[in-house]
């Protein structure tokens, strides 16, 4: 008994090790691409324009969804914020879906562990869920509810002392605080975000100079860090128990709670009954989609598990965390129409799907137990390259090169200390982010020259 114990834990965490080996590179890929969007796409005055529930408001949360991807509860966290801000209940709620189902991480998580299918269901599915809950809260908004729930909690916060990141919109911490060159206090989330606002106000070039300095990259790096802290808990939580359902969920379980069979009424039970088990299940983010595999090995229907995927937004934790935001008559109101959301279109894709003779059999496929994960093909070369961008841009951060510093670089605006590339024109000594930057300047410093090397004194950023 007991060895048989072992070897099914063994098994589990091959399997589990062995997800996360397969989709490893393309987690690190999406979260480079994520961080490099998030750095150079400006998101400034999106509370602004947010504020009519029209479609074009629904258009771009959708867009700033999508470019502001993270954890289900920084999605949360940072809807709360534009929803303090003015933005219409049907905005910040479509913000919160794009930015949870339509980020490029995701994605190619789900095409190398459920395949294209899946994919194309969860890209089209999340599009379809905006539009429908739109519509269901167009229908349904209790407006009286939601003005008052978002005067109190404006007058809750500001009574609380509670500062929104300028970065991120989340809360700020006291512990993270720095004064501007105007005099005002800001508060941030954390240390990262705190770096990337000094980043943003240190640099005025462009993207494309910025990405030719070490200064640029250092803004990359710490924004690909800030991503990892925010999922690096739920993935590797989603993978491991993914590995123990598969080996310890009997089949008789799945075939009790899912009804088996061909009909409407079996594919609306399979989605219902998959938007439940992610509520209950405790994973959100990244790490529901390990899980799915699970679910989908276990013979669930495509419509269960794509409901599965999609229903990162209701788990137990996160539905927590909207009843501390908004009280409990939005937690319920936030839930229920989220979850006929995501069921009717768990169950609206299958029929398109097997309209379209598109939905996938795992007929003659291998079983997670029986795939060999760690072998030298593809997924090992691409796992290296991964490897090493991702050590690229953590060494990048840790040694702080670019980082601001207490001079400004006359070239780019960027600030650096003394221990970068320097240059002297006319007895003053200029210090610079890059060589590059230093390039530019010794080839015309008429142009960049100040009469002083600009020291940032009085403030630590």
């Amino acid at each position: 008994m007991v060895a048989t114990m072992i070897d099914g834990i063994s098994e589990a965490l091959r399997i589990g090790v062995g997800f996360l080996w397969t989709a490893a590179w393309a987690i690190i890929m999406g979260l480079t691409i994520t961080s490099l969007v998030q750095v150079y796409v400006s998101k400034e005055r999106m509370a602004q324009v947010l504020g009519d529930g029209d479609l074009s408001g629904l258009t771009k949360a959708t867009a700033f969804g999508a470019a502001s991807s993270g954890c289900s509860f920084g999605a949360v966290a940072i809807g709360k914020g534009l929803f303090k801000k003015g933005a219409h209940a049907v905005n910040f709620l479509a913000f919160m879906f794009a930015s949870t189902n339509l980020i490029v991480e995701l994605g190619l998580m789900i095409l190398i562990l459920l395949g294209w299918e899946f994919l194309v269901a969860e890209l089209l599915g999340g599009l379809i869920l905006i539009a429908v809950m739109a519509v269901i809260v167009h229908l349904t908004l209790p407006e009286n509810l939601f003005d008052e729930v978002r005067e109190t909690l404006n007058e809750r916060d500001h009574e609380a002392g509670v500062t929104e990141d300028p970065t991120c919109g989340m809360e700020g911490k006291d512990e993270y605080t720095l004064t501007t060159d105007g005099g005002e206090t800001l508060k941030f989330c954390s240390e990262g975000c705190m770096e990337t606002y000094r980043q943003e106000m240190s640099s005025r070039g462009g993207w494309r100079d910025e990405l030719l300095s070490w200064g640029g990259w250092y803004k990359v790096g710490n924004q690909y860090r800030k991503e990892w802290s925010m999922i690096w808990k739920d993935v590797i939580a989603g993978f491991l128990i993914s590995g123990f359902v598969i080996v310890f969920v009997p089949q008789w379980v799945w075939n009790t709670l899912f009804i088996q069979g061909d009909g409407l009424l079996v594919t609306a039970e399979n989605a219902i009954m998959g938007v439940a088990i992610a509520v209950i299940s405790f994973v959100g983010s990244m790490g529901n989609v390990p899980f799915a595999v699970a679910l989908w090995g276990g013979g669930i229907s495509f419509a269960g598990v794509i409901a599965f995927v999609y229903a990162d937004l209701i788990t137990i934790p996160v539905l927590n965390v909207y009843r501390k935001y908004y009280g409990w008559k939005v937690m319920l109101y936030i839930l229920g129409v989220f979850f006929v959301t995501m069921a009717f279109t768990g169950f609206l894709m299958e029929l398109l799907f097997d309209a379209l003779g598109i939905v996938p059999d795992l007929a003659g496929g291998e079983t997670a137990t029986e795939q060999t994960y760690f072998e030298l093909n593809y997924t090992f070369y691409l796992n290296l390259i991964a490897f090493a961008l991702s050590g690229f841009l953590l060494y990048v951060y840790r040694r702080g090169l670019g980082a601001p510093g207490q001079y400004r670089d006359p070239v780019c605006g960027m600030r650096t200390d003394d221990s970068e590339p320097a240059a002297t024109h006319d007895g003053e000594t200029y210090y610079f982010c890059s060589q590059t930057c230093k390039e530019t300047f010794v080839e015309d410093p008429d142009e960049y020259a100040t009469g002083h090397p600009m020291v940032m004194e009085g403030h630590d950023h």
